[in-house]
């Protein structure tokens, strides 16, 4: 079977290409990754331990056209910048300037067999220009500049890596193309596997003052799933002041907090306050003393503002602030209003945001609180592990990341789902096998023979 060559585009940890290699070589092609690009040094690390690379590039703004080796695919998780209101005379939004662009000329100039390009599932409706449409215009203009531009037949489709057996619910948008027919990227048979099967056992626990309190409000089992932030998250929600986080608190104060909670988003607060609405006012002494009715609330209050429960704030006012390309939004602190009292919020602000049920599926591995989930191990809690992170993607066991922990997470944070990418990569091995164009591979395999 003739070999394959391919271009790897913002390549990240390499997770496209290994899809790629994967499913091409169970049809029988030989595969060769004959350019890669990629500007995160530890990034680069990464991809030198575990492939091999006759030509690495680095910003690909900066690679010129004749410098790029002639391939037959191109593969390419590129970054979703927002593109530019400007439409062309299609009414689409322009792609020039914007990583897409980068892709585009290459296409143009190179004409290879085809591509294999991810995205966020966002790319779908971004820029919509009717609130009712399927697909906004930065998808529009993609898909037209692809099909209608350069020629190729393009499908897409939002695959999520909970139907591939890893136990991680991850959507993507998928958009490919050939030179000859398109693409059918449904998937006919899902598996579904939990957590506890690619989870390590028998590692070190963290024995901390947050897990302590943790335990001490909670037993194991119950934490299952649960969620740790000051913020709306029902039942699977637990909040500072449940485990005294910051200082035990009374039963009262947990009551004043909850309702406190709730009463702070009530649209009829902005009205007497006189600010805009927003999720989360802070509201006066009077104001809360009207739904919790205590002779000593304001020092019930003050003692949570001095734990770090409340903060003690002017509301929010809303500045509309004009702009070259429209209105900017943004909220200051309105001091001609008097001070209230505010829930002190912050995803982050906690050692452990997420405690993950190892009989369930993990959520998106987000780069910014991987670092924070937790999973249950030797009868306590530990953070997940960087060969943990690999297989919710469903990397293969040989692949190695050894740059510090924070840049592994945030690799794993932007990669892809190797099997669905393995899945996306047969159906257009499947196309090219019956193609016209397998004979057009074999006629070079045979000229670079005989030279």
């Amino acid at each position: 079977m003739p070999k394959v060559k391919f271009i790897d585009l913002f390549a990240g940890l390499g997770g496209i290409r290994l899809g790629f290699e994967k499913s091409f070589a169970e049809l029988g092609f030989e595969t060769e990754c004959v350019m890669t690009s990629e500007i995160k040094p530890y990034a680069v690390e990464t991809l030198s331990k575990n492939f091999n690379h006759d030509y690495f590039v680095g910003d690909i703004f900066k690679v010129q056209n004749e410098k790029i080796p002639d391939f037959d695919f191109l593969l390419g998780g590129f970054p979703c910048q927002a593109f530019s209101a400007a439409g062309n005379r299609h009414g689409f939004a322009e792609t020039r300037g914007t990583l897409f662009f980068e892709i585009e000329r290459i296409l143009r100039d190179k004409n290879p067999y085809g591509f294999i390009l991810e995205n966020v599932e966002g790319l779908v409706k971004h820029d919509l220009e009717n609130k009712n449409d399927k697909i906004g215009r930065t998808l529009s203009t993609i898909i037209y500049k692809l099909k209608d531009e350069l020629g190729y037949n393009v499908s897409w489709k939002v695959l999520d890596s909970i139907d591939f057996g890893l136990p991680q619910s991850r959507k993507r948008i998928f958009i490919v193309g050939t030179k000859d027919e398109k693409a059918n990227l449904n998937v006919n048979s899902k598996q579904f596997k939990p957590l506890k099967t690619i989870l390590e056992n028998g590692l070190e626990t963290i024995d901390s003052d947050f897990t302590k309190k943790l335990f001490r409000h909670f037993e194991m089992e119950d934490l299952y799933g649960k969620s740790i932030k000051d913020k709306r998250g029902g039942d699977n929600n637990i909040h500072s002041w449940d485990i005294g986080i910051k200082g035990e608190v009374s039963d009262e104060q947990i009551i004043l907090l909850n309702k406190l909670f709730k009463e702070r988003r009530k649209k009829h607060w902005a009205e007497k306050i006189g600010i805009d609405w927003m999720d989360g006012m802070a509201l006066t002494l009077d104001q809360i003393s009207t739904f919790h009715k205590n002779e000593k609330l304001k020092n019930i209050l003050d003692d949570l503002v001095n734990k770090g429960y409340l903060r003690f704030e002017h509301p929010k006012k809303l500045v509309r602030e004009k702009t070259e390309n429209g209105e900017k939004k943004y909220r200051v602190y309105d001091e001609t209003k008097p001070k209230g009292y505010n829930i002190v919020t912050g995803k982050l602000s906690f050692e452990i945001n997420k405690i993950l049920d190892p009989n369930d599926i993990a959520p998106t591995l987000v780069a910014t609180d991987v670092s924070r989930l937790a999973v249950p191990d030797n009868g306590g809690l530990r953070r997940l592990t960087i060969r943990e992170g690999l297989r919710l993607f469903g990397y293969p066991e040989w692949f190695e990341i050894s740059v510090k922990e924070t840049e592994a997470f945030d690799l794993l944070g932007n990669t892809v789902a190797v099997p669905v990418v393995e899945h996306v990569s047969k159906k257009l091995a499947e196309i090219l096998l019956t193609s016209e164009y397998l004979e057009i591979l074999k006629k070079k395999e045979e000229v670079v023979l005989v030279n």
